[in-house]
């Protein structure tokens, strides 16, 4: 029997890992695109990969980089992908207003190579794109699938241009290419620079009396946070249907930073306040005040909607935090202790 073949960007990141693992579980065979690099960086997979010389794995790495078009045209012609999730991108907000350039490069035109690259050697797959709650910006929330985009860095302006390239080669070319607008999500294998994992680590780490301070930017700053797992089963029904369209993935339900940080103290029976202080270097020179999405279109045609919201994503994550810095199996109720 002939197996579904995914191929996804990014596999070594959070959403990569989390849908590698589905896909799996799906039968599929699934194939990542892997940078090369000194020192080996899929530890988020190294729980499910199966090495390739023994009969019947299902996972394959290639070598490769979003820059290089010509490889990515290569990789494409040979693995022929029923579906490809792209989800590779330089992500971290704060850090394209430091790098816009390169964000552009990798974030923006990487797109245009991939979409090119199935035009041209492999039309018949259907191409995932991981848009962005950031590509909202300044517009005001609830925002849906017709609210108009107002980015506010590097990062947003480059996801906008990868939403309407996407757009326009499923116009233009009949590619079966979808664009999720995904808001926050997170989890515990979450990246350690973004804000949210920072503050469950910091926690566990304060807890365990490894570090006394945390210092944070706009505390202020209004966000829609799922949980990624439920987030990446979105992305698959989003290629399962019947025509390609468009989606919003979100919970709908608002938290400031400050919010986030409390329900993370709070998992491990801390008192934030004592130990946050505020550094300037971790305000965006333009800020995005809130961003809280409207999922229901995703509910009406896809029948997806979220589970876990984030007073129980914050404690999720702080607990495994925890377990990490322990080396002890401790379930999030034991650790919600009260002083």
């Amino acid at each position: 029997m002939l197996l579904k073949k995914a191929f996804i960007t990014g596999i070594t990141g959070q959403d990569g890992s989390y849908l590698a693992e589905f896909l799996l579980n799906k039968g599929y065979e699934v194939h990542g695109l892997i940078r090369r690099a000194s020192t080996f960086n899929t530890h988020r997979i190294d729980h499910i990969f199966q090495d390739p010389h023994v009969s019947g794995s299902r996972l394959h790495l290639h070598y490769g980089d979003l820059s290089d078009g010509s490889r990515l045209t290569t990789l494409l012609s040979t693995v022929r992908p029923d579906e490809l999730y792209h989800l590779a991108a330089q992500s971290h907000v704060r850090v394209s207003f430091d790098e816009p350039e390169n964000t552009g490069d990798v974030t923006g035109l990487g797109t245009t190579r991939l979409l090119e690259a199935i035009r041209l050697v492999s039309p018949e797959t259907k191409y995932y794109q991981a848009s962005s709650s950031e590509m909202f910006g300044a517009s005001p929330p609830p925002q849906n699938e017709e609210t108009p985009f107002y980015p506010r860095s590097p990062y947003g302006a480059s996801k906008v241009y990868s939403y309407w390239i996407t757009k326009n080669y499923r116009e233009a070319y009949g590619i079966f290419a979808c664009n999720g607008i995904l808001f926050n999500h997170e989890s515990p294998r979450r990246g350690e620079t973004f804000v949210t994992r920072k503050i469950t680590r910091a926690a566990a780490r304060i807890k365990h009396g490894q570090q006394d301070k945390l210092f944070l930017g706009n505390l202020n700053a209004v966000r829609d946070w799922g949980y990624a797992p439920e987030f990446v089963e979105a992305q698959w029904l989003m290629l399962q249907a019947d025509t390609p369209d468009d989606f919003v993935v979100a919970t709908g339900e608002p938290a400031t930073v400050r919010d986030f940080l409390q329900a993370a103290f709070d998992a491990v029976g801390l008192d934030w306040s004592k130990h946050v202080e505020f550094d300037s270097r971790y305000v965006r020179p333009t800020e995005v005040d809130s961003l809280i999405g409207d999922f229901s279109k995703a509910e009406r045609k896809l029948s997806w909607k979220p589970g876990v919201l984030f007073q129980e994503l914050a404690q999720i994550m702080a607990s495994r935090d925890y377990e990490l810095l322990s080396g002890a199996k401790v379930s999030p109720e034991k650790l919600n202790w009260r002083y």
